[in-house]
């Protein structure tokens, strides 16, 4: 399919059907502040101003049903389930092995975070098509009740299946929690403040991944790991409460269809978001264990990439052909600025992954630093996602420019990456380790500034599903950058030390060091130090692959138009 410039159709897309005629206050795709959209025309492909009043009053609420809450409170409650399902994240990843020590189920622990990974990656192209037709405030509210439902059943399982279904239903809701923040902020507030307001949303994130570990761990440790979910529950109830009562409703949603629509059940695709999400799963599912837990060339793995293709194939026959309303346009991804902004943002992410993985194993390997130590060194390029996501939020808003961002943002990064591989020798100290900030810097930076280039490229009836897009980007940038960086250099690894390590025990010892990083120890002096030196030079093999995926998305981030925010 040839890539499709949205400017050439803006007008066309923006003007409502005349086969189906739209009702003042009924229509979905009203935004919640109707009057702020029109003082923005340019951001919907290009459409002049004109085009845009005519379409408004299809568009728009009637004057007296018109939403006047300040944006300021209204994204302010939302953060409450920000807070919630990033500190949800960490809270698992330090006790998934108290949890799963208690069921005699070690070997399964990883699951819990697999299996949510997994289910919210799944879901996150689907909630943006759910929300144009039921309204963001309705799949908002069930989204925190999945996820409530979820931290419920993991509280009170009898198995580790039990929990890990609790996982499963709360990855589907976290899905919503997330995506539709973003998709309510481009709603709310004129699209040259975007990334400023998505700079603070990325604020609350990091401070509840920073909270979530510590207070998992204290709960598990105290009043025991059931706690950690049970706990959960009041805050999620607050947060539906404030919703239902202060977040103005996107449609008058108890508007019946008009004649001659089909019904909001038979808009769902259901087909196609069935094999959209089961297409993901299969493909996650096999970058998740190849290389980590099997070998690549293992049957399950090539089997799942082979129905991730064979979905894949369906799905976009189905979506081409048969369906009323598709899931996720096949013609949005055919967008040059759509894709491109997708694929910058996956490259960032998998970067940064790739080389967040490698850092505490750095410290394991050179220093014995404990998992807390070593973990502690990631600290630096979380502070730079900050610095990174705040400072271009206020560079767009006050130059209303993101594409030079967008330039910039690779090559920061690539300075992190660059500097590991020169200078981390083995003997780094905690100075030296502040070197990773430009890493995180860069992906902040891009994440605020490929946001606003595709919501400045697309229609306005488009924003919700391509959101969802740009999320499923990051999630799949997330998985593909641990799982490609964990076997470079575990490949690396075991070629090394197979020339390195010749003769009678090496194949032991191979197996020994690559198992467990704490065999270190129990090595003569003289075979850790041939160990370590393997270690050092396959890590540089992952810094290698993060300044690749950078650079490339350098060379996208140089094709990205330019669109007006004012």
């Amino acid at each position: 399919m040839a890539l499709q410039d949205p400017e050439h159709e803006a007008a066309a897309a923006v003007a409502p059907s005349s086969d189906f005629p739209l009702d003042a206050g009924a229509s979905e795709r009203a935004s919640l502040l109707s009057h702020r959209v029109d003082s923005r025309p340019s951001r919907y492909g290009g459409t002049d101003s004109s085009s845009l009043q005519d379409a408004s009053p299809d568009y728009c609420l009637p004057e007296d049903d018109q939403p006047q809450e300040s944006p300021v409170a209204t994204i302010s409650l939302l953060l409450i389930g920000v807070l919630i399902a990033n500190a949800d994240t960490t809270l698992v990843l330090a006790t998934y092995g108290t949890i799963s020590s208690e069921f005699a189920a070690f070997s399964s622990g990883s699951w819990l975070t697999t299996a949510y990974s997994l289910a919210c990656t799944a879901v996150q192209p689907i909630v943006g098509k759910l929300s144009d037709i039921y309204g963001r405030k309705s799949v908002l509210i069930i989204s925190y009740v999945l996820f409530g439902l979820g931290t419920v059943i993991c509280g009170i399982s009898q198995s580790m299946l039990q929990v890990i279904v609790g996982r499963i239903v709360s990855g589907v809701g976290s899905a919503g929690m997330t995506v539709i923040v973003s998709i309510l902020i481009t709603d709310l507030v004129p699209l040259i403040q975007v990334a400023a307001w998505r700079s603070y949303v990325n604020v609350v994130s990091t401070l509840g991944r920073s909270i979530g570990g510590p207070l998992g761990g204290l709960l598990a440790d105290t009043i025991g790991w059931r706690w950690s979910f049970i706990g959960q529950g009041p805050l999620i109830f607050l947060a539906i409460v404030l919703v239902s009562l202060n977040l103005p409703s996107q449609t008058r949603e108890e508007s019946l269809p008009l004649k001659g629509q089909p019904s909001r059940l038979r808009r769902i695709d259901f087909v196609g978001a069935t094999l959209l999400a089961s297409m993901l799963v299969a493909l996650l599912g096999a970058l998740s264990i190849g290389g980590q837990i099997v070998p690549w060339s293992h049957p399950t793995v090539i089997g799942l990439l082979g129905v991730s293709v064979g979905l894949a194939i369906l799905f976009i026959v189905f979506e081409s052909n048969y369906a009323l309303e598709p899931v996720f346009p096949l013609s949005l991804v055919c967008q040059r600025d759509v894709a491109t902004s997708y694929g910058i943002m996956a490259m960032q992410v998998a970067a940064q992954l790739s080389m967040m993985f490698s850092v505490p194993l750095y410290f394991q390997v050179t220093q014995s630093a404990s998992n807390t130590t070593a973990g502690a060194h990631l600290f630096p390029a979380v502070l730079g996602n900050t610095i990174g996501g705040l400072a271009a939020g206020f560079t767009i808003q006050k130059t209303g420019k993101y594409k030079t961002l967008t330039i910039i943002a690779p090559l920061v990064s690539a300075v992190a990456y660059l500097l590991m591989i020169l200078r981390w020798t083995g003997h780094t100290t905690w100075l030296e380790s502040m070197e990773i900030i430009p890493g995180g810097l860069g992906t902040g930076m891009a994440s605020a500034a490929t946001f606003i280039a595709l919501t400045s490229s697309v229609q306005k009836e488009q924003v919700a599903i391509a959101t969802g897009g740009m999320y499923l980007a990051s999630s799949v940038g997330m998985v593909g950058g641990i799982a490609v960086g964990s076997t470079v250099q575990q490949s690396g690894l075991r070629s090394i030390l197979e020339r390195k390590l010749v003769g009678k025990g090496g194949d032991k010892v191979i197996k020994m060091v690559i198992s467990d990083v704490r065999n270190l120890s129990k090595l003569d002096h003289r075979v850790r130090r041939v160990v370590v030196e393997a270690y050092l030079k396959s890590l540089e093999y992952s810094h290698i692959f993060s300044l690749s995926c950078a650079l490339g998305a350098f060379l996208l981030a140089l094709t990205l138009r330019e669109h007006a925010l004012k």
